[in-house]
């Protein structure tokens, strides 16, 4: 088996492959994958490229990929790639520079090596399981704010789609709750930008209700290594198999799952609103 430094490389030109595309590219066949979720050629050209190297440098280690079919089982394999092509599709399509090629390498479920590079930011963001996180070679860490009146704080977008009405309401409340509590809110619409952002102290914390492995594999490391704290809307910390991640800095996290917590919705009132 190879190692870790000798993963990270890879890692380091799959996304720098994954970058070059997308910095040159603009989007031709632009497809709807659900209620208002994309995909481009771009995505799925990146995947292709990406893919091939990564079978031709490990090809004992699997990918799972958000434009693959064919997605291995997170939770049984011992070593998986873990890419996001493109993590902010929609405003690569709309012409924002806010979007990144995002890759993880998982060991038992844990990430231990996180890329993301963001070509149209000029910014490469990485790191390795206890040995720091870094933006273009120098190490970064989470902000030493402690209140969260002095903080900027990004939401993950809203569901779209099936039953997105109740899966808002909380995202709703959440918002409403933090409008007068925080200095200001923020939407990226990346979620691997979301993490890196709070890694290098220019957000505060950041909110996603809803993720899949693909968005948060590489960031949550990256932030985790910048000292960031990272729990679940619950509050528990956060894994693999959460399905929402909060990245906090040590000193609003505790203020910031208080206020979480106090919007949680009942599931009457789940109900209510898919009737």
């Amino acid at each position: 088996m190879k190692t870790i430094q000798e993963l990270f490389e890879i890692a380091w030109q799959a996304t720098q492959i994954g970058a070059t595309t997308l910095k040159k590219s603009q989007p031709g066949s632009v497809q709807h994958k659900g209620d208002r979720d994309l995909v481009t050629d771009i995505d799925l050209g990146i995947q292709r490229d990406v893919d091939a190297y990564l079978a031709r440098c490990t090809p004992d280690i699997a990918l799972l990929a958000e434009e693959s079919e064919d997605q291995p089982d997170i939770n049984a394999a011992e070593w998986l790639w873990v890419l996001d092509p493109i993590d902010g599709t929609s405003n690569f399509v709309h012409g924002l520079p806010l979007c990144a090629v995002s890759l993880a390498l998982l060991r038992g479920g844990e990430t231990v090596v996180a890329v993301t590079n963001a070509p149209l930011l000029g910014r490469t963001y990485h790191a390795a399981k206890d040995s720091g996180a870094f933006l273009d070679g120098q190490r970064i860490t989470a902000s030493d704010t402690d209140s969260l009146s002095g903080s900027i704080v990004s939401l993950g977008d809203y569901a779209v789609g099936h039953e997105a009405a109740a899966q808002n309401l909380q995202r709703l409340a959440l918002t409403g709750e933090l409008v007068p509590r925080v200095e200001r809110i923020r939407m990226i619409g990346a979620a691997s930008l979301d993490l890196a952002f709070v890694a290098e102290g220019a957000l505060d914390a950041c909110v996603m209700m809803s993720n899949k492995p693909w968005d948060t594999a590489a960031g949550t490391l990256i932030a985790r290594e910048a000292g960031a704290q990272l729990f679940d809307a619950q509050g528990n910390p956060h894994t693999h198999r959460s399905a929402s991640t909060v990245a906090a800095a040590p000193g609003v996290a505790n203020q910031l799952r208080t206020v979480i917590r106090n919007t949680e919705i009942p599931s009457a009132a789940y109900a209510g609103a898919t009737a």
